[in-house]
């Protein structure tokens, strides 16, 4: 089981981006959502697979999947 912890940045608060992220991860079979920050960002963690965490990183970046919101910026760790 591997481990991804994304901070996004940019116009993901107040725009439904958490509840994507929440349906995302299940959709891919993972455990996983986000959380506003103090600082308007988004902590994303999420736990699975490896191909399916590369997918949601993937989809974080660039737009896929009907991602709402405008991302500037994912600064990502991933692990396992």
């Amino acid at each position: 089981m591997a481990e991804l912890r994304a901070v996004v940045s940019g116009v993901v608060q107040g725009v439904g981006f958490r509840w994507w992220t929440a349906r995302r991860c299940e959709q891919l079979g993972l455990d996983g959502g986000g959380v506003n920050q103090a600082d308007g960002t988004v902590l994303v963690r999420a736990r699975g697979g490896s191909d399916a965490l590369e997918q949601l990183l993937g989809d974080l970046r660039e737009g896929t999947a009907g991602r709402p919101g405008t991302v500037d910026e994912v600064v990502s760790q991933l692990q396992g």
